[in-house]
């Protein structure tokens, strides 16, 4: 599964420059002018589990294969791009597509770099962001609304289903607010909801770009944006461009001292990651033998069947029982046999809520 984030921001707020180094690639071109960023840039980087390493150690397995976070790096949005000012609204349909929006803040002063508005405010800065993706969305909505609306007093119960949950976003934004605070009634209006790929109503990490000396508590400028997430239940990090751009000629060891000589235990790559599972409520599970160990994403509270799907659909179809080691057992114990030996290894039924961190090996029959 893994999820997608779309990678927005205003111009010259260090979005490429983030994409470049956190997809280790230099696809995205960095340069110091607005609209750098024409056409969308995607890129996949392999996301880092410490666990899937002991895993494969003690499996002895040929193949370790990491689960994949998607960055899909869209062109900066300035005020009026919703009506086609800059470069338009055609990059908001990119957003439409993402799970999560990585809202990048220019959150340090720089001389050197120019600012779009000629002045550093992060959360200036988002709110014009946040204004024109509210305005797509209200345009996207207004005519709908009205076409389900006539539907719905004909008889449709499907109309009158998307009236009810889409009118009830629309009066959202014509109060400023997101769609997300929206509140579907029933599995129907759900689905319905979730079709609409509304831009508000995508979950919002707020990454706080700022200077190297202020990569590990962040500043007056960062804490803001903190407050500021915090009053949305949105998710907030701060993150060094600068500094994840130095990394990805790092490896092991230098890489770890550079890290501390700055005060930071991990990546910005990996808080980013972090944040983002939180954010949209996933875990990971675990397959282990001697051809690969291998990483799955899935949502928080799946059952065995859901969780086997993200192998392939055959295995929720034809799901029987899922063989369950909890990794601390797992690597306590040294491996699968060990495990079943203790009486670690558990028989699990369609009922049973995958946990974080489990080691699956699922039988079924199609």
């Amino acid at each position: 599964m893994g999820f997608r984030c779309g990678i927005v921001g205003l111009p010259n707020v260090g979005k490429s420059t983030l994409f470049n180094a956190l997809t280790e690639t230099q696809a995205a071109q960095a340069a110091n002018y607005p609209f750098c960023t024409i056409e969308p840039n995607v890129g996949q980087v392999a996301v880092p589990d410490d666990r899937l390493e002991k895993i494969a150690a003690i499996a002895k397995s040929a193949k370790t294969i990491y689960t994949q976070l998607g960055f899909t790096d869209i062109a900066g949005l300035v005020k009026g791009a919703s009506s086609g000012e800059g470069l338009g609204n055609q990059f908001l349909g990119n957003i439409r597509e993402v799970d999560a929006i990585v809202h990048v803040l220019r959150c340090f002063e720089d001389d050197d770099i120019q600012h779009v508005s000629n002045t550093v405010d992060p959360i200036a800065d988002a709110e014009v962001v946040e204004t024109e993706l509210l305005l797509a969305d209200m345009e996207s909505l207004e005519k709908r609304v009205s076409n389900a609306e006539k539907r719905a007093t004909a008889g449709d119960k499907e109309a009158k289903a998307l009236a009810s949950v889409l009118g009830q976003a629309l009066g959202l934004l014509k109060e400023g607010k997101p769609a997300r605070l929206t509140e579907p009634e029933g599995d129907e209006e759900e689905r319905l909801f979730a079709q609409a790929q509304l831009l508000t109503a995508k979950p919002v990490l707020y990454v706080c770009n700022v200077a190297e000396e202020d990569a590990a508590k962040g500043n007056a400028l960062s804490a803001r944006v903190f407050a500021k997430a915090e009053a949305e239940g949105a998710q907030a990090v701060v993150v060094s461009a600068a500094i994840e751009a130095e990394l990805v000629a790092m490896e092991g060891e230098e890489r770890a001292e550079y890290l501390a000589e700055l005060g930071l235990e991990e990546s910005g790559l990996a808080r980013v990651i972090r944040a983002g599972y939180e954010l949209l409520g996933l875990n990971t599970f675990f397959t282990a033998g001697p051809k690969e160990s291998r990483a799955w994403t899935f949502p928080a509270g799946a059952k065995a069947p859901q969780a086997a799907g993200e192998i392939h659909t055959d295995f929720e179809r034809g799901f029987i029982r899922a063989e369950t080691i909890a990794y601390d057992d797992y690597v306590t114990l040294g491996g699968e046999s060990a495990a079943r030996e203790a009486g670690k290894l558990r028989q699990e039924g369609k009922d049973y809520d995958v946990q974080d961190g489990d080691v699956l090996l699922f039988k079924f029959n199609v």
